[in-house]
């Protein structure tokens, strides 16, 4: 494996495994690195791309966002301070460039999201009928908040009710949509010695008539034990930003992982309900329910629920886009 940013061959892959270990829709893992001896660049794999549920590829760049977030943290973790520009002029064909900025030592509590990058998964069974402690809440927005995003909680019975509304909507325009319905089964089942998608062990349960909520039918759930219900009144939040654009996106990726790496560093779990994400419609329903102008990027559903395994992984070299020619050894 190439090196980069002076780092050892050894260093750099666990950077890029770290990198690696993001979530992404369907866990296509859309992302790929070119190591250089002065930067590390983050680029879309548009061959992962779904054409279906992610035609405007928000959530490709949502994901590359999370994966840079990964990034820095390993790389600080690993002694290099990183300095990162989204859109950089001098390599338009990458989201994002990461170059070694001024010593500095990691903070407490990166370290402590650092390490949880091994531990978050997207776990798709019900959770713990159990609420999220005030204090949590707090951490939880803080942490969007450090990165530029917004993380609403949906509380109101009149909110909650539009919002899964809104979930349900967007779920049935896919459920009808024979090309999403081929992506979805294109991801996901028996794949053995696939090195991503949504195995059945990770799919979760099939949706049952008395599920409040719309929870996304992976096609090859299986039937949950009688009395194992989804929560009654699951924590969904909505991650915004108050402009959109690519920038923007790969930015709300940014502050989803630092979400999700703060939610299991205190010993919650999470889920998605992307379809309205997904569907510009129903988007753009969720962004009137906001009623404050901004961009939702992501909905989230929090708890406490028992550990799943995780989802397959590339290679970190598998990840790896050739060096350009003329560079400097």
């Amino acid at each position: 494996m190439s090196t980069a940013l002076g780092l050892s061959e050894s260093a750099t892959r666990q950077v890029v495994s770290a990198a690696g270990k993001a979530p992404s829709l369907f866990n296509t893992q859309p992302w790929r690195f070119r190591l250089c001896p002065d930067r590390i660049e983050v680029h879309a794999d548009l061959g992962c791309r779904l054409i279906a549920h992610d035609p405007e590829d928000r959530e490709l760049r949502i994901a590359c966002g999370a994966a840079l977030f990964n990034l820095r943290l390993a790389l600080h973790a690993h002694g290099v301070t990183p300095v990162v520009t989204i859109e950089p002029g001098d390599v338009p064909d990458a989201l994002a460039v990461i170059r070694r900025g001024p010593a500095t030592v990691q903070s407490r509590d990166d370290a402590a999201l650092y390490e949880a990058i091994g531990r978050r998964r997207t776990n798709r069974q019900p959770f713990l009928d159990a609420p999220i402690p005030e204090a949590y809440r707090r951490v939880l927005s803080f942490a969007a908040a450090a990165e530029g995003a917004d993380l609403r909680t949906i509380v109101t019975p009149t909110e909650r009710f539009e919002l899964r509304c809104i979930v349900a909507a967007a779920d049935e325009w896919q459920r009808d949509d024979v090309v999403c319905r081929a992506e979805l089964e294109a991801w996901t089942g028996d794949r053995h010695g696939h090195p991503d998608g949504v195995p059945l062990a990770a799919a979760g349960p099939k949706p049952e008539p008395q599920d409040a909520w719309v929870y996304r039918d992976m096609g090859n759930g299986f039937a949950r034990p009688r009395g194992r219900d989804f929560e009654a009144e699951p924590f969904v939040s909505v991650l915004s930003t108050r402009m959109d654009g690519p920038g923007r996106q790969v930015q709300a990726g940014q502050a989803l992982q630092r979400v999700l790496l703060t939610a299991a560093a205190l010993g919650l779990t999470a889920s998605f309900l992307s379809q309205p994400i997904e569907v510009a419609e129903q988007r753009q329903e969720l962004r009137r329910l906001l009623a404050d102008g901004r961009h939702p990027q992501a909905v989230l559903r929090l708890g406490f629920g028992a550990p799943v395994a995780a989802t397959p992984r590339r290679d970190p070299a598998d990840l790896l886009l050739p060096e350009p020619v003329g560079s400097a050894p």
